[in-house]
């Protein structure tokens, strides 16, 4: 029998963010049935004074087109619109509509609870050590 090995960091990094955007996304679906885990790429890349879609790509590591269908979608929905930029008239920027804002503070409630129900977890010094390792490792890669 082969001998086990602990679970690689990248795995346990990424159970771990799937576990806490569970329950972000479990908020976002209490407020409405249609959001998906694909559009948290959208709200968590947005510029608050809107965005180009190509830099909202850009910045989500994302093909413009894929972002595109994102970004219909949540303009369907009632969260975006496009409105033109009015440093490019020919371009149009992506802007949360009321709806939109509305959501973005219910998604800031709950990540502030999730990171409570952390801090709870590791005690204030291990939250802040928590921090720290994550912004040596981000900054590193």
């Amino acid at each position: 029998m082969a001998p086990t090995h602990p679970p690689h960091i990248v795995a346990l990094l990424y159970e771990a963010y799937l576990r806490l955007q569970g329950v972000v996304l479990e908020a976002a679906r209490a407020y409405d049935a249609d959001i998906r885990p694909a559009h948290s790429a959208v709200f968590f890349h947005m510029e608050h004074d809107g965005i180009r879609l190509s830099r909202l790509a850009e910045k989500a590591q994302m093909t413009p087109q894929a972002m595109g269908a994102l970004v219909d979608d949540l303009e369907r929905l009632g969260y975006l619109r496009r409105v033109p930029d009015p440093a490019d008239r020919r371009a149009k920027l992506i802007v949360f509509t009321e709806r939109g804002e509305e959501a973005l503070k219910i998604g800031y409630t709950t990540i502030d609870d999730v990171e409570r129900r952390v801090a709870a977890l590791l005690g204030e010094d291990g939250l802040a050590e928590l921090n720290a390792t994550l912004t040596r490792i981000i900054g590193a890669f």
